[in-house]
């Protein structure tokens, strides 16, 4: 093991962003899995599942992938993501930036987790920016309804820097910590109708669509619902996006804890920039 890698893994552990003990509890995990089987349309996040998909399938897959415990029969407590499963998906991330520099991919990026995930992202963007990617930036303020936890919500699409989130446009807080009114009422959702928008509005301005999508949640399961390459970060309670890379419709999905401050999320960045022969963004 190198010595990049060891430092981030035992970064990973330190800050809970994977091992043995997650903030995700185990229960939550297994409600997900559910409500995937079931075919929820929050938990598929844009995704057609070609397979079946029982809760049992979603458990083994995840456990796979992830590094979840297998056992359906545990049902309390806190659960698992494996770091060294999530250091190999953090190469495999590496290799598709590498990839999309080289042939100078344009690049469209977007994320459910604005208040957590835009930095990560963001770092990605830029740095395939300075290497020649065409940074995407579609559909800019293009308004619609968004179904929360609330009801449905009306909406913008905005972006941060490169990166795509949902601004609420009606005000009031919702439950959950959905919305966050200290970032200017930016949402957390699982929705692909944003990436399904972005994608639109390339569409019909007679544009290709992206050479790589950068994201998560529905970003992921809609961006490679429609045969674009995309990557990014998923949690061990959202299954969506490791069906999507099974099935070859998402092309890397990385598993960590997506709900953790910004800051813990640089040394993922500078790690995946530093496998793929990229410059650190700077600021």
């Amino acid at each position: 093991m190198t010595a990049a890698r060891a430092a981030l893994r035992e970064h990973l552990v330190r800050r809970r962003l994977a091992g043995p003990d997650i903030p995700t509890t185990r229960q939550r995990n297994l409600r997900s899995y559910r409500l995937f089987g079931q075919g929820d349309p929050t938990a598929l996040m844009g995704l057609a599942p070609e397979g079946r998909w029982g809760p049992g399938a979603v458990l083994g897959l995840m456990a796979d992938r992830v590094g979840v415990d297998p056992d359906f029969g545990r049902g309390q407590g806190t659960d698992t993501i494996d770091p060294d499963r999530t250091l190999d998906a953090l190469d495999r991330l590496a290799d598709l930036l590498r990839a999309a520099a080289r042939r100078r991919a344009t690049v469209l990026a977007g994320t459910g987790h604005p208040t957590r995930l835009t930095e990560f992202h963001t770092s990605l963007a830029r740095a395939l920016e300075a290497a020649g990617c065409t940074l995407l930036t579609p559909a800019r303020g293009t308004r619609f309804r968004e179904p929360t936890p609330d009801g449905e919500r009306n909406c913008a699409l905005d972006y941060r820097g490169p990166v795509a989130v949902v601004r609420a446009l009606d005000g009031g807080a919702a439950r959950g910590g959905r919305l966050d009114r200290s970032q200017g009422g930016l949402l957390h959702t699982h929705s692909a109708q944003p990436v399904r928008l972005a994608l639109a509005e390339l569409t019909h301005a007679g544009q290709p669509l992206p050479g790589l999508v950068l994201g998560d949640h529905g970003w992921l399961c809609g961006a490679g619902r429609l045969g674009v390459p995309a990557g990014g970060i998923a949690d061990s309670n959202d299954p969506a996006p490791f069906v999507g890379e099974a099935e070859g419709e998402v092309a890397v999905v990385v598993p960590v804890d997506d709900g953790s401050p910004p800051e813990c999320y640089r040394p993922l960045s500078d790690y995946v920039l530093q496998r793929a022969d990229l410059a650190p963004y700077k600021e």
